[in-house]
């Protein structure tokens, strides 16, 4: 409650979040505006900041650069917080007319990045950008929001979500080639990760940017009754890739390079290994997801024991900070109500990490240096959302939680 009360003010906000983020879900109001649609059970005063955080990002979203169609930019973060937001609303038609052009917008950009996959697989180009496929931009994210508006009964989400599923079995299916359908060639990756990477490209194994996340969207979807040719194949093939590239009992490494993928060699680069974003916890969510749309026991089995393993591993985990993507947040979300001691651990952790000193208690670590964040992904909102989680506070119930943003659920 008390992140939510420094969240309060949106001004607050918009003075922090950096400027290229101001109106994301990632950094900025539409993921504060969430935080407050879930606390409006609690005292009305969440309710009308809810609406004003998504009010000032509609307005900063007419200047702010768009960074593509994905949940956790600015007009689909819009979007995606009002589809989970709004129900948790005391009035949820409130929103209804923002909610529904949302999702209209939503599902046509789905149906327009699945259609630009098709016409360049057709064509022979090899590779696919993160921004096509991923969780954070890409029609992973993308199509999970717009199976949870179609089962909220927005008719509009239908055909998104047909080109996603459509799109992302095509590419988690095993054509029999070395290089899978989501390798990403150097040139292609964002320019911070290019140049630290392989020549030969990489295909990346973890929830935000990997296999992981299409493998959770497909296997979320056909457990709703939602699904298209192939796609339970497909299930099988990208849960079969991960398990053929774990490395050792530890886990993954956080991708495999083109040469390793052509030669079949292991990887020996590992990356981070204990979070949400790149790690044995989001990984584990994606396996359970997939375990319970093919109704494979001993598949579930074997995730919950890849998540039990970090509990001996406490003291090396390479989680930073608290929040969600690739802090002690992340960890718990993945492990409750799966393993119970990994919970535990990185819920104390998480209590352990606050600091009534900072602007909104939370401090977002990267690399060791740390800063005041005000947003979802990697700030003081998703920290809050997931303590209220933590701490049982009450909720209007929602047929989608919010977490579905991180393809949790």
């Amino acid at each position: 409650m008390a992140i939510a009360e420094r969240l309060l003010d949106p001004d607050r906000v918009v003075a922090t979040a950096p400027s290229y983020g101001v109106a994301t879900l990632a950094d900025g109001l539409p993921g504060t505006a969430l935080l407050h649609a879930r606390l409006s059970a609690v005292d009305p005063v969440f309710a009308a900041a809810a609406k004003a955080h998504w009010n000032a990002a509609a307005e900063h979203a007419v200047s702010a650069p768009q960074q593509g169609p994905g949940i956790y930019g600015t007009a689909g973060g819009l979007a995606a917080s009002l589809v989970l937001g709004s129900p948790y609303l005391p009035d949820p038609e409130v929103t209804a007319t923002a909610t529904a052009r949302s999702v209209r917008w939503l599902s046509a950009r789905a149906v327009e990045s699945a259609d630009l996959y098709t016409q360049a697989t057709l064509a022979g180009r090899p590779g696919t950008a993160w921004h096509v496929y991923d969780t954070i931009s890409g029609l992973a994210g993308i199509g999970r929001i717009l199976l949870a508006a179609l089962i909220d009964g927005h008719s509009s989400a239908e055909p998104g979500l047909v080109a996603s599923l459509t799109a992302l079995t095509r590419m988690l299916t095993d054509h029999g080639e070395a290089l899978p359908g989501w390798w990403v060639p150097t040139d292609q990756h964002p320019q911070v990760v290019a140049a630290r990477l392989d020549p030969t490209g990489a295909a990346d194994t973890g929830l935000a940017h990997g296999v992981a996340g299409p493998l959770a969207f497909l296997a979320l979807a056909h457990s709703t009754g939602h699904t298209v040719a192939g796609q339970k194949a497909a299930i099988r093939d990208a849960v079969l890739w991960l398990d053929r590239w774990r490395v050792d009992d530890h886990g993954w490494p956080d991708h495999a390079t083109g040469q390793q993928l052509s030669e079949g060699t292991k990887a020996t680069r590992h990356g981070r290994r204990t979070a949400w974003c790149y790690g044995v916890p989001g990984i584990t969510r994606s396996l359970l997801h997939a375990a319970s749309a093919l109704g494979d026991d001993v598949l579930a089995e074997t995730a919950r024991s890849n998540l039990a393993g970090l509990g001996a591993q406490r003291t090396s985990w390479d989680t930073e900070g608290p929040t969600l993507c690739h802090g002690y947040a992340g960890v718990l979300l993945c492990a409750t109500g799966v393993d119970r001691d990994v919970a535990k651990h990185a819920a104390a952790r998480l209590s352990q990490s606050l600091d009534r000193g900072r602007r909104f208690l939370v401090a977002h670590v990267e690399h060791g240096t740390s800063h005041d964040s005000p947003g979802f992904l990697t700030g003081a909102a998703g920290v809050g959302l997931t303590l209220a989680e933590l701490a049982g506070v009450r909720a209007r119930p929602a047929t989608t939680p919010w977490d579905a943003l991180l393809l949790n659920v």
